[in-house]
């Protein structure tokens, strides 16, 4: 349905409104309630800018453990907000007796939930790709400095000073390894969150469907209404031309019938 055609209903005339009727009646809860979800979704736009930003960083030279604990964060909060606002697009969804621009309301804000949700998939398999790319190269690293670390069988056995280097090497190894296994179980939880949200963001794309089909339904019973109502119109002036029309003809036909009979009234009196 077209933009144009979702304002004109917002335009639609107020006049002969009655306070009684449902189409029209006041919902000060819907109100509160549609205001405090438009909030939700705005503060959701914020944090996925910021998790873009911090997404970005990803694989550069800025590339930190700090950055990577700012996105699990966002990514956290963000899961978290958009289960939060997808309940209440569905609660939404289910309110009853609106009127048409309660409707156009109820329709924007869904439509303002799924944009954010495209928008959010797309961040985290973006963020999936880079983390798994990182973590794919830090494991080809880390296997090939444990490779070259081995000693050759027929070497002498080394002392005590020559094994400090090799302890102190095998703890970053480990270290490293000790991050790599967060950073697989970083992308597990992404990878189990994406399929818990996609659910969610199923059900809102079908909420939008619908009320897209009621709302044309609702703009063309407009337009038949209107449409209607012109006819009844033409109707209306056609039928007051015919009654003006037969009137002055019956007042014609009386003013013969009148002739006539004074005629037959005088043949009568003079014969």
């Amino acid at each position: 349905m077209s933009y144009e055609r979702s304002s004109a209903l917002e335009s639609q005339p107020t006049t002969f409104r009655r306070e009684d009727d449902p189409e029209y009646r006041d919902d000060p809860e819907f109100t509160h309630f549609s205001e405090s979800l438009s909030e939700q979704l705005f503060e959701l736009t914020s944090k996925i800018g910021k998790l873009s930003q911090q997404i970005n960083l990803l694989g550069t030279k800025r590339d930190t453990d700090r950055v990577r604990e700012r996105i699990h964060d966002l990514l956290d909060d963000a899961r978290d907000s958009f289960k939060k606002a997808g309940e209440g697009v569905k609660k939404l969804s289910t309110w009853e007796d609106l009127g048409a621009s309660q409707r156009y309301t109820q329709q924007k804000l869904s439509r303002e939930f799924q944009a954010s949700g495209t928008e959010f998939q797309s961040i985290q398999r973006t963020a999936l790709e880079k983390q798994r790319a990182s973590t794919t190269a830090a494991r080809a690293a880390l296997d090939t400095g444990e490779s070259g670390d081995q000693p050759y069988r027929d070497e002498p056995q080394q002392t005590q000073e020559q094994e400090q280097p090799r302890l102190a090497s095998q703890d970053e190894v480990d270290f490293q390894e000790s991050l790599i296994v967060e950073r697989e179980s970083e992308i597990r939880n992404i990878e189990q969150s994406v399929g818990e949200l996609n659910e969610l963001f199923r059900d809102v794309a079908h909420i939008v469907h619908e009320q897209g089909v009621g709302i044309d339904s609702i703009a063309d019973n407009v337009q038949n209404v209107a449409q209607d109502t012109r006819h009844a119109d033409l109707e209306l002036r056609s039928a007051n031309r015919y009654q003006k029309s037969a009137r002055g003809k019956a007042c014609c036909l009386l003013v013969i019938l009148a002739i006539v009979l004074v005629i037959i009234i005088l043949a009568v009196v003079l014969g």
